[in-house]
């Protein structure tokens, strides 16, 4: 091994830290603003929206620190091979592998729960449309008399 198959790593594990870190930003928004709509008005999905986001915070961290686990290795990976230890080099570098993986399934599963975060809400809205007018749904068919 090279101490270019290492380094080819070096652009996607920036670019996938960069993602991880405005996920979390997003998440951070989410909060922020759940905090808000929570002062002003107590809402029937909020409990849920809580857990889901603690969770996905807690993703979140996990699939950074994989992250960065990775791009450390990688980096005493190119360090090993440069200084000429070809076996722990390719070591380390394997080992980089493995976390990024880690760090992709961390991200993985914390979209799958954002995306159920996402149809609690879209639910709520269901719901308070419901609320708000019964007929709403039946009510083009009642004004046609169909």
């Amino acid at each position: 091994m090279t101490l270019t198959t290492p380094a080819l790593l070096f652009p996607a594990i920036s670019l996938l830290l960069l993602a991880y870190t405005n996920r979390f930003l997003v998440l951070a928004q989410l909060i922020r603003k759940l905090a808000d709509e929570e002062r002003d008005r107590h809402q029937s999905g909020t409990a849920r929206q809580i857990v889901l986001l603690r969770r996905r915070i807690s993703l979140t961290k996990r699939m950074q620190v994989a992250g960065v686990l990775s791009f450390l290795l990688c980096t005493l990976s190119m360090f090993a091979l440069f200084l000429s230890l070809e076996l722990l080099g390719v070591l380390l570098f394997g080992v980089s592998l493995v976390t990024l993986s880690i760090s992709l399934i961390y991200s993985l599963w914390e979209v799958t729960i954002s995306t159920n975060a996402l149809n609690v809400q879209l639910q709520d809205i269901e719901d308070l449309r419901n609320r708000a007018s019964p007929d709403s749904v039946t009510g083009a068919s009642k004004e046609t008399g169909r």
